[in-house]
């Protein structure tokens, strides 16, 4: 079988060009010990808990590299708590809210969650970000913003930084600020996303990168080693994958959502305001239908609309609720067939790739 080691991959340390996104610190675990780069999403984790958390992961990695990512959009409040974004939200949409959640019986959450006891502020930016840089991780990452600070001191204390971009414009300031690897995230991708597709996109950004010896990553639908090795061929060292690993175990995936993943093909995923106030593809469900709705308001911006609608969210996936359930999830969704692990996806993706690059082989002369 042969390595598909790129410079990054070893540069890193790791065995497959597969880097895997997850918030779940089991699935974390599981990819690295696999051969991938595992990053660890803690957008929607409290500044107080990271340092836990990050220990706890640590403890397990036992040395293997990992990354972690945040999300830091520049345009929130400088403070923000939920309870004075509530009090400020617009009657008609709190009418609107109240009205699904008679329609639906939605339940009220049984206890806090990021979604309902925190808002996104640069308050809240800054202290995950001074959580994050006193880690061990190897490699932070940013999903949306670029902070000059955050990439800066980064450097300093010898951690690589990732971007996901989404368009030229910003591959173009990541570059100047010196970010080190790029993601280029097409259209395709769950989650807070731009409007080109990765195809598209990748080969835009491998151009203006290789002028400054920038490794680019593919991310964006990928669900296969076949995918994997044509991203590699189209000049990405790695693919960047979040969706697929939802099948997994080590997600602790709720039943009904899992069930969702399964039955959904690429068409059941939209770009959707009604979660986060940002375009962020996710898996369709009648919650995420009521947004589209003739006499349904806009949704509000980030962080008026997760103060809006963030009980909501805690909500069906604490009662696992079958017609409600949602999850940022992108066009890779075909690639969820059932219950798994991360070693079994590893191993497919793995061998995939190999049978991908055999298949090339037979094929051109």
């Amino acid at each position: 079988m042969p390595q598909f080691q790129t410079p990054l991959c070893l540069r890193l340390g790791i065995a497959h060009p597969i880097f895997g996104f997850s918030h779940e610190p089991d699935v974390v675990v599981a990819i690295a010990k696999a051969g991938g780069f595992p990053v660890l999403g803690l957008a929607r984790d409290a500044p107080q808990d990271i340092p836990a958390i990050v220990r706890d992961v640590e403890q397990r990695l036992a040395g293997l590299p990992y990354g972690i990512d945040l999300m830091l959009p520049a345009d929130v409040p400088r403070q923000a708590d939920p309870q004075s974004l509530q009090a400020a939200l617009p009657p008609a949409h709190v009418a609107f809210v109240a009205g699904l959640r008679q329609r639906f019986a939605i339940q009220p959450p049984s206890q806090p969650s990021f979604f309902t006891a925190h808002a996104r502020s640069e308050a809240l930016f800054q202290a995950q970000i001074d959580a994050v840089l006193n880690s061990q991780a190897c490699a932070v990452a940013t999903a949306i913003g670029l902070r000059a600070e955050l990439i800066a001191e980064a450097k300093r204390r010898g951690k690589l930084t990732f971007s996901l971009i989404g368009s030229l414009r910003h591959a173009r300031k990541a570059l100047d600020l010196g970010v080190d690897v790029l993601v280029a995230q097409g259209y395709d991708a769950g989650g807070h996303t731009g409007t080109v597709g990765t195809m598209s996109l990748l080969p835009q950004i491998v151009e203006i990168a290789g002028a400054q010896n920038v490794p680019v990553l593919a991310a964006g639908g990928i669900a296969t080693g076949g995918q994997i090795l044509g991203c590699i061929c189209a000049g990405a060292q790695g693919a960047w994958l979040g969706t697929l690993w939802m099948a997994a175990q080590e997600n602790h995936t709720p039943p009904a959502l899992l069930d969702r993943l399964v039955a959904s093909s690429s068409e059941d995923t939209v770009i959707s305001r009604a979660h986060s106030g940002k375009p962020c593809r996710v898996v369709r469900s009648a919650w995420i239908d009521a947004w589209e709705e003739a006499d349904a308001p806009a949704p509000l911006g980030m962080p008026h609309q997760q103060a809006l609608t963030g009980d909501v969210f805690a909500s069906i996936h604490e009662h696992n609720s079958a017609s409600l359930i949602y999850e940022a999830a992108g066009q890779s969704v075909f690639g969820i067939r059932g219950p798994t692990t991360v070693a079994a996806q590893m191993q497919a993706l793995v061998a995939d790739m190999d049978s991908a690059f055999h298949r090339l082989c037979g094929l051109v002369r």
